[in-house]
Protein backbone atom coordinates (compact mmCIF):
# COMPACT_ATOMS: atom_id res chain seq x y z
CA UNK A 1 0.00 0.00 0.00
CA UNK A 2 0.98 3.55 -1.05
CA UNK A 3 1.91 5.98 2.02
CA UNK A 4 0.47 9.44 0.96
CA UNK A 5 1.56 10.83 4.49
CA UNK A 6 5.44 10.81 3.82
CA UNK A 7 7.45 14.15 2.36
CA UNK A 8 9.60 13.32 -0.87
CA UNK A 9 12.50 12.91 1.16
CA UNK A 10 10.90 10.60 3.96
CA UNK A 11 9.44 8.82 0.82
CA UNK A 12 12.60 8.44 -0.96
CA UNK A 13 14.38 6.97 1.87
CA UNK A 14 11.79 4.67 2.54
CA UNK A 15 12.26 3.50 -1.37
CA UNK A 16 16.68 3.37 -0.81
CA UNK A 17 15.79 1.46 2.25
CA UNK A 18 14.15 -1.01 0.31
CA UNK A 19 10.42 -0.71 0.31
CA UNK A 20 10.40 -0.06 -3.14
CA UNK A 21 6.16 0.37 -3.63
CA UNK A 22 6.72 3.31 -1.48
CA UNK A 23 7.70 5.30 -5.10
CA UNK A 24 4.67 5.08 -6.16
CA UNK A 25 3.67 7.91 -3.65
CA UNK A 26 6.13 9.91 -5.46
CA UNK A 27 4.83 8.99 -8.98
CA UNK A 28 1.41 10.06 -8.06
CA UNK A 29 2.32 13.38 -6.10
CA UNK A 30 4.08 14.49 -9.25
CA UNK A 31 2.03 12.92 -12.36
CA UNK A 32 0.26 15.82 -13.27
CA UNK A 33 2.59 18.22 -13.40
CA UNK A 34 5.27 16.19 -15.70
CA UNK A 35 2.55 15.18 -17.66
CA UNK A 36 1.10 18.51 -18.24
CA UNK A 37 5.09 19.80 -19.49
CA UNK A 38 5.26 17.04 -21.11
CA UNK A 39 2.23 17.27 -23.26
CA UNK A 40 3.07 21.06 -23.87
CA UNK A 41 6.99 20.22 -25.21
CA UNK A 42 5.57 16.91 -27.11
CA UNK A 43 2.05 17.87 -28.75
CA UNK A 44 0.06 15.34 -27.85
CA UNK A 45 -0.91 12.61 -25.43
CA UNK A 46 0.24 9.48 -26.55
CA UNK A 47 3.98 10.62 -26.44
CA UNK A 48 3.34 12.96 -22.85
CA UNK A 49 2.35 9.28 -21.11
CA UNK A 50 5.23 7.90 -22.59
CA UNK A 51 7.74 10.66 -20.90
CA UNK A 52 6.28 10.57 -17.80
CA UNK A 53 6.73 6.71 -17.89
CA UNK A 54 10.15 7.06 -18.95
CA UNK A 55 11.29 10.03 -16.41
CA UNK A 56 9.90 8.21 -13.48
CA UNK A 57 11.66 5.24 -14.69
CA UNK A 58 14.89 7.07 -14.63
CA UNK A 59 14.06 8.85 -11.85
CA UNK A 60 13.71 5.14 -10.18
CA UNK A 61 17.44 4.06 -11.72
CA UNK A 62 19.09 7.25 -10.51
CA UNK A 63 17.37 7.12 -7.24
CA UNK A 64 20.78 6.42 -5.32
CA UNK A 65 22.46 9.38 -6.79
CA UNK A 66 19.58 11.96 -6.02
CA UNK A 67 21.41 14.64 -3.50
CA UNK A 68 18.85 14.71 -0.18
CA UNK A 69 19.42 18.50 -0.33
CA UNK A 70 18.07 18.93 -3.48
CA UNK A 71 14.09 19.20 -4.22
CA UNK A 72 12.60 15.41 -6.27
CA UNK A 73 10.27 17.65 -7.72
CA UNK A 74 12.58 19.77 -9.51
CA UNK A 75 15.34 16.49 -9.96
CA UNK A 76 12.53 14.76 -11.54
CA UNK A 77 10.69 17.70 -13.44
CA UNK A 78 13.77 18.08 -15.17
CA UNK A 79 14.47 14.32 -16.09
CA UNK A 80 10.48 14.58 -17.58
CA UNK A 81 11.90 17.96 -19.73
CA UNK A 82 14.64 16.31 -20.99
CA UNK A 83 12.81 13.07 -22.05
CA UNK A 84 10.64 14.98 -23.99
CA UNK A 85 12.93 16.60 -25.96
CA UNK A 86 14.41 13.52 -26.58
CA UNK A 87 11.21 12.10 -27.81
CA UNK A 88 10.52 15.03 -29.79
CA UNK A 89 13.93 14.53 -31.42
CA UNK A 90 13.54 11.00 -32.10
CA UNK A 91 9.87 11.52 -33.98
CA UNK A 92 11.44 14.31 -35.95
CA UNK A 93 14.65 11.42 -36.90
CA UNK A 94 17.01 13.20 -34.61
CA UNK A 95 16.20 16.62 -35.81
CA UNK A 96 17.46 18.83 -33.13
CA UNK A 97 16.83 22.58 -34.47
CA UNK A 98 12.91 22.36 -34.95
CA UNK A 99 10.46 21.34 -32.51
CA UNK A 100 7.53 20.64 -35.23
CA UNK A 101 6.64 21.46 -38.92
CA UNK A 102 3.57 23.60 -40.04
CA UNK A 103 2.84 20.76 -42.87
CA UNK A 104 2.88 17.86 -39.70
CA UNK A 105 -0.23 16.41 -39.26
CA UNK A 106 0.05 16.38 -35.33
CA UNK A 107 -0.37 20.01 -35.79
CA UNK A 108 -3.79 19.30 -36.24
CA UNK A 109 -4.94 18.53 -32.95
CA UNK A 110 -6.22 22.22 -31.82
CA UNK A 111 -7.36 23.52 -28.36
CA UNK A 112 -11.00 22.81 -28.15
CA UNK A 113 -13.18 26.01 -28.58
CA UNK A 114 -15.66 26.74 -25.78
CA UNK A 115 -19.20 24.35 -27.02
CA UNK A 116 -21.67 27.42 -25.74
CA UNK A 117 -20.05 29.79 -28.51
CA UNK A 118 -21.35 30.28 -31.93
CA UNK A 119 -20.08 28.64 -34.82
CA UNK A 120 -18.36 31.85 -35.62
CA UNK A 121 -16.44 32.38 -32.56
CA UNK A 122 -15.86 28.58 -32.93
CA UNK A 123 -14.19 28.84 -35.89
CA UNK A 124 -12.20 31.64 -35.42
CA UNK A 125 -10.76 30.05 -32.19
CA UNK A 126 -9.77 27.12 -33.89
CA UNK A 127 -7.70 29.32 -36.34
CA UNK A 128 -5.98 31.60 -33.46
CA UNK A 129 -5.34 27.88 -31.76
CA UNK A 130 -4.09 26.62 -35.25
CA UNK A 131 -2.00 29.96 -35.74
CA UNK A 132 -0.37 29.87 -32.00
CA UNK A 133 0.44 26.08 -32.57
CA UNK A 134 2.11 26.41 -36.11
CA UNK A 135 4.58 29.60 -34.37
CA UNK A 136 5.08 27.31 -31.26
CA UNK A 137 6.57 24.43 -33.47
CA UNK A 138 8.10 26.58 -35.75
CA UNK A 139 10.57 27.61 -32.52
CA UNK A 140 13.62 25.94 -31.84
CA UNK A 141 13.31 22.96 -29.45
CA UNK A 142 15.21 25.41 -26.35
CA UNK A 143 13.30 28.59 -27.50
CA UNK A 144 9.86 26.24 -27.17
CA UNK A 145 10.54 24.59 -24.30
CA UNK A 146 12.05 27.69 -22.47
CA UNK A 147 8.94 29.56 -23.67
CA UNK A 148 6.49 26.48 -22.22
CA UNK A 149 8.59 26.45 -19.10
CA UNK A 150 7.98 30.12 -18.22
CA UNK A 151 4.86 31.68 -19.67
CA UNK A 152 2.93 28.44 -19.04
CA UNK A 153 4.52 26.29 -16.42
CA UNK A 154 5.67 29.78 -14.47
CA UNK A 155 9.10 28.56 -14.02
CA UNK A 156 12.23 30.89 -13.46
CA UNK A 157 14.78 31.14 -15.99
CA UNK A 158 17.20 29.68 -12.80
CA UNK A 159 14.86 26.59 -12.83
CA UNK A 160 13.99 26.80 -16.75
CA UNK A 161 18.45 26.76 -17.12
CA UNK A 162 18.32 23.62 -14.57
CA UNK A 163 15.91 22.02 -16.68
CA UNK A 164 17.88 22.71 -19.72
CA UNK A 165 21.11 22.46 -19.34
CA UNK A 166 21.87 26.10 -19.71
CA UNK A 167 23.22 29.06 -17.70
CA UNK A 168 19.93 30.96 -16.92
CA UNK A 169 21.14 33.83 -18.72
CA UNK A 170 21.04 31.53 -21.60
CA UNK A 171 17.70 30.62 -20.53
CA UNK A 172 15.99 34.08 -20.01
CA UNK A 173 17.98 34.89 -24.22
CA UNK A 174 15.83 31.57 -25.10
CA UNK A 175 12.49 33.49 -23.99
CA UNK A 176 12.97 36.45 -25.34
CA UNK A 177 14.22 35.38 -28.80
CA UNK A 178 10.76 33.02 -28.82
CA UNK A 179 8.60 35.62 -27.55
CA UNK A 180 9.96 37.71 -30.26
CA UNK A 181 9.74 35.50 -32.88
CA UNK A 182 5.94 34.66 -31.80
CA UNK A 183 5.25 38.32 -31.74
CA UNK A 184 6.20 38.33 -35.49
CA UNK A 185 4.42 34.94 -36.27
CA UNK A 186 1.37 36.24 -34.47
CA UNK A 187 1.52 40.00 -35.77
CA UNK A 188 -1.52 38.95 -37.95
CA UNK A 189 -3.28 38.41 -34.89
CA UNK A 190 -3.46 41.55 -33.52
CA UNK A 191 -6.58 43.60 -33.50
CA UNK A 192 -6.37 47.32 -34.66
CA UNK A 193 -6.91 49.93 -31.96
Amino acid sequence: MVRMDRNDHETIQAVLSGDKEAYGALVVRHSHSLFRVAFRITGNEADADDVVQEAFLRGYRKLEGFESRANFGTWIYRIAVHCALDKVKHRRGGETSRVGDANDPELDQLQVADRSAGPERILLSGEIGSMQETALHGLTATERTAFILRHMEDRTTVEIGAALGIEPNAAKQAVFRAVQKLRRRLAPLRVAT
